[in-house]
């Protein structure tokens, strides 16, 4: 066995020991925003580990109504919903809960409440489950204004307020992606370390790239602006090489390639989704501040994604993110047509 190799393993660059290198750089802090991460960590390791095993728990007949112990099973994505809420409850960092997967927001009891607002996506894309492509949790953080009674209001600010977002992506490998504002960092988990690691740091999206990502089953209803984008992605009248498509169907997914690659993922408001069909608080806010985070963009087809103001939790927004360049595309077109 070779020891001096496995002593290398030691000096890596883990993802606790990246946060408590951050936390080091803010004297006044007490360490709060340190917990809360660790929590959120160990709920993501933790749904890695029930969505690498649900192909199995179906195959031995654990994901039926009931198993042979009479216990009655769950859905991944309730189960993932249950994890996270319980996770972030235990911190005792958070006062407000706002999921995908909960009609209400959750406001913690007063004994456990801390001065964060959490809201996210317990299984963005659990719809793909069953078939093996990539599905994540994605969330996004805010900090209370004040220690008055938590309300609703505290958490429906617009995305520039977050104080930190970010992604676990779990596929080939369980993957986070995370922001707390001054740049990107994406995580890699060693499952025999059971440790995430540092393999990308301080993410730059290339400034412009050659993959558009968008449904093109809803074409037929999409507005004059898409329509013309798309167009030209495919058939460039300025000499240039045409994109090439790429669409996985899960947001996680389509995002991670965009960050690391470049080019654009766009999911527009069409005839059928007239406010498009990605919610704002913890589905596009969360991406688009990582976005703009690695150098690129995020518009909504009016303004900047980071700068819209959600007046319901659930709110939906349509979304155009990615390259810088290719973003600044969409923006000149959508510009044209409110001129005509």
């Amino acid at each position: 066995m070779d020891h001096s190799a496995d002593a290398h393993r030691t000096d890596l660059m883990t993802i606790t020991r990246y946060v408590l290198n951050e936390q080091s750089k803010h004297p006044e802090s007490r360490g709060d925003f340190t917990i809360l991460l660790n929590h959120i960590v160990l709920g993501c390791k933790f749904v890695c580990s029930a969505v690498n095993k649900a192909g199995l728990a179906k195959l031995i007949g654990l994901a039926g109504e009931t198993n042979v112990q009479g216990e009655e099973q769950k859905k991944l994505d309730v189960l993932s919903n249950e994890v996270f809420v319980k996770a972030l409850v235990s911190s005792g960092r958070t006062c407000i809960l706002v999921s995908e997967e909960d009609e209400e927001a959750t406001f913690v009891e007063p004994s456990k409440r801390g001065k964060y607002a959490v809201v996210f996506d317990p299984l963005d894309g659990s719809s793909n489950i069953d078939c093996g492509v990539s599905i994540g949790t994605i969330f996004g953080i805010y900090m209370m204004k004040d220690d008055g009674e938590p309300k609703l209001e505290d958490v429906l600010q617009p995305g520039k307020n977050m104080v930190a977002a970010g992604y676990c992506m779990y596929g080939s490998s369980c993957n986070l992606v995370l922001s707390t504002g001054r740049g990107v960092n994406g995580f890699t988990l060693d499952p025999s370390l059971g440790e995430f690691i540092l393999t990308h740091p301080d993410i730059k999206v290339p400034k412009k790239g050659k993959i558009y990502s968008v449904n093109e089953g809803n074409a037929s209803n999409w507005d004059v602006a898409t329509a013309k984008f798309v167009e030209k992605c495919k058939f460039p009248k300025d000499g240039s090489p045409a994109k090439s498509l790429r669409y996985i169907g899960s947001m996680v997914a389509d995002v991670h390639r965009t960050l690391l690659y470049g080019g654009i993922f766009l999911y527009p408001a069409d005839k059928k989704s007239p406010n498009g069909k990605l919610r704002v608080l913890y589905e596009v806010f969360p991406m688009s501040f990582l976005m703009e985070q690695a150098g690129g963009q995020a518009f909504t087809g009016k303004e900047r994604a980071l700068d819209l103001v959600p007046k319901k939790i659930h709110e939906r927004s349509p979304i155009f993110l990615g390259s810088y360049d290719d973003v600044e595309a969409i923006k000149a077109l959508y510009a044209e047509q409110q001129k005509e």
